[in-house]
């Protein structure tokens, strides 16, 4: 595992500890999922067994009450072992861990969800690649309630789901255009997820299309409502907040694996007066990326919803991102061509860490994002 001293401190806590337990089974049959495209569900039900998917849930509601540091260090010590794990699981987590956040201010929203989500175990996925300021999907006001129609990309860790948290525009006659956020439970015979990941890398996520089709929700089922196209204070904890420190907890933690594979292979190697460059290239971005994450996770651990919070964690977002990937580029070269071979680990995880280009996010959003608030602009025009 890593040298890194704060992997090894957060490890002191019981659900990265858990990690380094469950950790070398998942490793043991990452190459097999890699291979077929098939999804972690073995590691899915271990980790449902451990109680890992109420680790984020408060005390007083069943839950595992982990901090959010701790759930940032759960993520990356296990992104050692399993990638695809790792990042299915981050997405169930950043949805809990948003909703303890409200439960902590305001109880009332949120405490039905955590509460269930420890009762009955449940796996919650989001389809946050497919919404943003705005929605896909459309909501139709019927008696009683909605009728919803979409599809949905990248619904991360769906086989395993119990309840998907999602969107839709509603057209609200006196709001206008209105996103609706509600929970859509996977046994709906609405609900048919798509046979469509066949992907570069993280292959284990099983982050496949889902249709959704007349589903209907009742108005109680609405959780959340806020105006499609311009930021809130909704927008601004999630995804402003909460989600990014999370997920790029395990895009470092798949760095710090290639820099270790790599350091292991460069000390077998011929003398050669160029390697101490390289690795100290690579020492300096897997520096950076630390650096940048832990900025990010404090950030997220103590702040408050809002522009310069959201700028503040999608700029980390930008530097961890491309911290990694250069980890990574550099340790193919550190261990040379030995790594361009699909039985190298470097090479599964040179795939797994492109994946950290494409959550939003990207950088050329945040970059926009930033320079209008810095600029004082209108962040919504």
């Amino acid at each position: 595992m890593s040298s890194d001293p704060d992997l090894r401190a957060g490890s002191a806590s019981i659900w990265p500890r858990l990690m380094h337990e469950l950790g070398p089974g998942f490793a043991a049959r990452v190459s097999v999922h890699d291979a077929d495209d098939s999804f972690v569900a073995e590691n899915f039900n271990e980790l449902r067994t451990s109680g890992v998917f109420a680790a984020a849930v408060p005390k007083a509601l069943g839950g595992g009450d982990a901090t959010y540091p701790e759930l940032c260090d759960m993520l990356r010590t296990l992104a050692h072992y399993c990638g695809s794990t790792a990042l299915a699981l981050s997405m169930h987590t950043h949805v809990i861990a948003a909703a303890a956040w409200r439960w902590r201010r305001n109880p009332k929203p949120t405490e039905t969800l955590l509460r269930r989500v420890a009762s009955e175990n449940l796996v919650v996925i989001t389809s946050g690649g497919s919404d943003w300021l705005t929605a896909s999907g459309t909501a139709e006001r019927v008696e009683g309630g909605f009728r919803i129609n979409a599809r949905k990309v990248f619904v991360s860790g769906l086989p395993a789901g119990d309840l998907l948290m999602t969107q839709a525009i509603y057209d609200d006659p006196e709001r206008g255009r209105t996103v609706l956020h509600f929970a859509i439970p996977l046994a709906d015979t609405g609900v048919a997820p798509q046979d469509s990941w066949y992907v570069l890398g993280m292959r284990g996520t099983g982050s496949q299309d889902v249709l959704i089709t007349d589903v209907f929700i009742p108005e109680s089922g609405i959780l959340l409502r806020r105006p499609a196209g311009r930021t809130s204070p909704a927008f601004h904890l999630s995804p402003g907040m909460i989600p990014l420190p999370l997920v790029y907890a395990v895009y470092l933690g798949i760095a710090e694996a290639a820099y270790d594979v790599a350091l292991a292979s460069a000390r077998k190697r011929f003398a050669d007066h160029g390697l101490p460059y390289l690795v100290g290239e690579m020492h300096n971005d897997l520096a950076l990326a630390r650096v940048a994450h832990r900025d990010m996770v404090e950030a997220a651990d103590t702040g408050e919803p809002g522009l310069e919070t959201t700028s503040h964690i999608w700029t980390g977002r930008a530097l961890v991102g491309r911290a990694v990937l250069q980890v990574v580029e550099k340790a193919m070269e550190v261990a040379g061509s030995a790594s361009f071979y699909r039985t190298s680990v470097l090479e599964r995880l040179f795939r797994d860490i492109q994946g950290a280009r494409y959550h939003r996010p990207q950088e050329r959003e945040q970059l926009h994002f930033s320079g209008q608030l810095a600029l004082g602009f209108d962040i919504d025009e």
